[in-house]
């Protein structure tokens, strides 16, 4: 992984130039696996996210907004019992391992000065945060517990002594020489990389490719240039945080990755470049979690309706055939002279065709002439009933599979908390059961949350991310001149300009985030309509969400979620 040893180094670096001496202020668990420090350090308020997530795990300084749940955690009420008001005293890394150890001293509820220690294992899934009463060295808890019946070595319990994970006899990177690498580097094994992470603490696979590449013909005079170059730069603090997009792949690091011959995005700090690689990853697995059982029963809904459609199709198929029943009917009725029990079809002139061509008609040989040719004529009666029925039916089908596909685009741009304004349509539609509600009450009262954006111009733009939003922000909060902004025929979120003559730059901004959380979020020149709010409407007894516009104009704009970012509020 990118957050190596090396790396946490490097945000530990970081972190202590902006925390230090800071003041724990307040802390929340947003998430069962996340908890933000609210620290005031210098004149400033930082935000401290400590993540112990399976896939990512990290420590950063974030500028995200998190939702916190109405009840406090009591993994987050015992850290705020022991750390609330305590000062920063140190950050620290474990040697060169994924351990980031704060250093906290304040006085506890009888007054008297306590030494804590909150650290944090970016190991995977066994990735942890743990407060350890540093006097005796003992958890006092951590955000996961890991048994001795898990873990030989040590167990992550209350009470338990603090014992570090087991150490890796690798030799330190920033002590080595050129000669060093060469002693323990064979040059006829090959795979070099490898052989790098296995002897060099904190040096993880990706880098060690990347040292590779930087040697170009790797032997034994480039290979440990190239190490000892890096890892110099290193030391020094000299970084260049950036992301790198490969062909296959997307890795962020302390500096570009040269090997992955991609597209590269520089950051100013590690922190920013964090909140910027982990924008929606975290965010989606969360909603993944939170939304999986409506993801699934959304997409069987929408697949139930494609299935009933192809089943009314073939229905009207039928019923489109009633002419030819009726025909059936009469030519039988008129040639009944030449039918008997138990034949199974008979040939008989059409006296209906100008030509007087022949036609053969089926028949069911237990029925009797008479009795066949009142067959067609029920058939007849029935087929011509059904044709409007089943029209009809097919128009609600198309428009339940058209509601579930926007509900799939809604779900995959949600946060959160959109995923439960999602759950509450569909309970109010009638799909879902209600769940029993805990705590307040009054929350199903609140209004919908909408995104809030700045265009370059400083006009505010508001986007609905769900159908509640979309609904509140059309029809109660935008006013009748301002701008109104959607994807052509493709479902994605309503968006308003809150401008009556908006620049042009501002109305491709917003087609931009109009596009952005659309279906079509993914592609280029995405076609977005816009007009004025007075000129869009919802049909009566239309599903949430659903209106229909005119006077509307058409830009073309390729998402960019860079762009959307910037002018995020």
């Amino acid at each position: 992984m990118s957050f190596d040893g090396l790396f946490t180094r490097a945000i530990t670096n970081e972190l202590s130039s902006l925390l230090k001496g800071g003041r724990i202020n307040k802390i929340h668990q947003p998430y069962k696996n996340e908890i933000i420090l609210a620290v005031r350090a210098n004149g400033v308020n930082h935000k401290l996210l400590l993540s112990a997530h399976p896939s990512y795990a990290r420590v950063q300084i974030t500028n995200e907004q998190y939702d916190n749940p109405n009840e406090p955690p009591m993994f987050c009420m015992l850290l705020r019992k022991h750390l609330e008001g305590f000062i920063i005293e140190d950050i620290k890394q474990a040697g060169l391992d994924r351990m980031i150890i704060f250093e906290v001293k304040g006085r506890n509820e009888i007054g008297d000065i306590s030494y804590k220690q909150l650290i944090v294992e970016i190991m995977g899934r066994h990735s942890n945060i743990i407060i350890v009463d540093k006097n005796r060295n003992m958890i006092l808890d951590s955000i996961k517990h890991v048994s001795f019946a898990v873990n030989t070595h040590r167990a992550i319990m209350p009470g338990q002594e603090y014992v570090l994970p087991p150490q890796q006899e690798k030799m330190d990177p920033f002590e080595a020489q050129e000669e060093d690498v060469l002693r323990v580097i064979d040059f006829n094994a090959g795979k070099l990389d490898k052989q790098l992470v296995s002897n060099f603490a904190g040096v993880s696979p990706i880098l060690a490719r990347e040292i590779v590449f930087k040697a170009g013909l790797a032997n034994r005079t480039t290979l440990p240039k190239a190490f000892v170059s890096v890892m110099s730069e290193f030391r020094e603090h000299h970084y260049q945080p950036a992301i790198t997009n490969g062909s296959n792949k997307e890795a962020f690091y302390l500096i570009p990755f040269e090997h992955l011959k991609g597209e590269t995005k520089s950051f100013d700090s590690l922190s920013s470049l964090l909140d910027r690689y982990y924008f929606g990853k975290a965010e989606r697995d969360r909603v993944k979690q939170q939304g999986n059982d409506l993801e699934r029963l959304i997409a069987n809904e929408k697949e139930k309706n494609e299935k009933k459609i192809l089943k009314l199709e073939k229905t009207l198929e039928d019923a489109q055939k009633a002419e030819q029943y009726q025909l059936y009917g009469e030519l039988l009725t008129a040639n009944i002279f030449m039918i008997e029990k138990g034949m199974k079809e008979i040939t008989v002139v059409n006296y209906y065709d100008e030509d007087g061509a022949s036609i053969t008609i089926p028949l069911e040989p237990r029925k009797t002439p008479s009795e066949n040719a009142q067959r067609y004529f029920t058939k007849y009666q029935k087929a011509k009933k059904s044709v409007n029925i089943v029209k009809e039916q097919i128009e609600i089908a198309r428009a339940e599979v058209s509601y579930f596909d926007t509900l799939l685009q809604q779900v995959e741009a949600a946060s959160p908390k959109d995923i439960e304004e999602i759950r509450e349509e569909l309970i109010e539609g009638g799909y879902i059961r209600a769940r029993q509600k805990k705590g307040n009450k009054n929350k199903q009262n609140l209004k919908p949350l909408l995104e809030k954006y700045r265009s370059s111009d400083d006009t505010e733009i508001l986007v609905g991310k769900n159908n509640k939003q979309n609904d509140y922000l059309t029809n109660k909060v935008a006013a009748r001149d301002e701008i109104w902004l959607h994807t052509k025929d493709i479902p994605g979120s309503h968006v308003v300009i809150r401008s009556k003559e908006p620049s042009e730059e501002t109305i491709l901004e917003a087609a931009q985030m109009a596009a952005y959380f659309s279906k079509a979020r993914n592609s280029s020149s995405v076609p977005v309509d816009f007009t004025k709010v007075r000129h869009v409407k919802k049909p009566a007894g239309a599903k949430p969400g659903f209106v229909i516009y005119e006077q509307q104009q058409t830009v073309y704009v390729t998402p960019d979620e860079d762009m959307i970012l910037k002018l995020k509020q």
